[in-house]
């Protein structure tokens, strides 16, 4: 049990991330509210221990009630979709920048004693890797415009209003739970699922585009103590590892390897925007949080082929419309060939 109970809030509670934060939290005695509007997630990813509301982020009189008595605001939701935001920007800014206000807004409205906000590596942009905290964000997509906006905003209202704040970075998470048939993000996830339905995985530009890739326990190592660890205010941290750093050809390979399946790669040419080197260091993340990488690439892909498999393979859910078609925008998106 923890020292001290707390009333958390964690948005996006039906997604990938908040899933497993809100039912870990759960477990370790807290009480929990979690809210998702559904577009990310799934009904059977959301914990049983926790008190959970079909609420969308932007509406904001619902956020403001649902907000009572809360004392740490865990905000995961968003619409992950960097490479997407390129041709969606209107669906994408609403869904991850007006929605953070939306729950900044009322969380300070509140007095809630702390923000923790999982922000992306995208935010780093195309600078040299590995990227550290001290880097000025350089956003080169609306996805990750969008992100860094909301960290401003959630910097300034919790400065004057005196609530603590913390913004996490994670990386490229892998794991159970992970929605597996959206066909705009989730590389790892989106090969798997091909594969099980007999089709090659694909990829775009030469497929060296290099990643690292994070296990989903241990970014939850890193998440849970920023519920109310002291030194933690303020503080704007990486999650994930810094000592595998692979290609997305290698992806590829390991999760041919893990599955089985044996289907080389289809090539397409590049997406707009797409940063071609991005991983973090694990620095601050040591120092501050004991960090260590607990689950290594391989078995971290071995672990999500696995729910995939047991769970079935799905056709690919294109729920979100395309804003821009024109000749930049993938032919496997305008087309629906993923």
């Amino acid at each position: 049990m923890p020292s001290k109970i707390k009333k958390v809030l964690v948005t996006g509670a039906a997604g990938f991330l908040g899933s497993h934060l809100s039912e870990k939290l759960a477990d370790l005695g807290h009480d929990v509210v979690g809210i998702d509007n559904m577009l990310g997630g799934y009904e059977d990813n959301i914990p049983k221990k926790i008190q959970f509301h079909k609420i969308d982020c932007c509406d904001f009189e619902k956020i403001k009630s649902i907000m009572k008595g809360i004392n740490v605001v865990y905000h995961c939701a968003a619409t992950a979709h960097e490479g997407l935001s390129v041709f969606s920007p209107f669906e994408i800014t609403k869904n991850n920048y007006l929605a953070s206000v939306s729950v900044f807004s009322a969380a300070t409205n509140e007095k809630v004693e702390r923000i923790v906000f999982c922000s992306s590596m995208a935010r780093y942009g195309d600078q040299n890797a590995p990227f550290t905290e001290a880097m000025k964000p350089k956003p080169v997509d609306p996805y990750a415009i969008s992100k860094v906006a909301a960290e401003e905003v959630l910097k300034n209202l919790c400065e004057l209003n005196g609530i603590e704040w913390v913004i996490a970075i994670p990386h490229n998470i892998i794991g159970p739970r992970q929605k597996y048939d959206d066909p705009f993000r989730n590389v790892v996830s989106i090969m798997i699922n091909r594969m099980l339905q007999g089709k090659a995985p694909i990829i775009y530009g030469d497929g060296n585009q290099t990643r690292c890739f994070s296990y989903i326990d241990d970014c939850l190592d890193c998440l849970i103590p920023m519920l109310d660890q002291k030194n933690l205010n303020k503080q704007i941290i990486n999650i994930g590892p810094d000592e595998e750093f692979v290609t997305i050809n290698k992806v590829a390979e390991i999760c041919s390897n893990v599955s089985g399946i044996n289907l080389k790669p289809i090539y397409k040419p590049d997406r707009p925007r797409e940063v071609k080197h991005a991983s973090c260091s694990a620095d601050k993340a040591r120092k501050l949080l004991n960090y260590e990488t607990r689950v290594d690439l391989r078995s971290g892909i071995k672990k999500t082929f696995e729910y995939i498999k047991k769970r079935g393979a799905k056709p690919f859910d294109y729920h979100i419309n395309l804003e821009i078609d024109n000749e930049l925008t993938p032919q496997t998106w305008k087309k629906k060939e993923i």
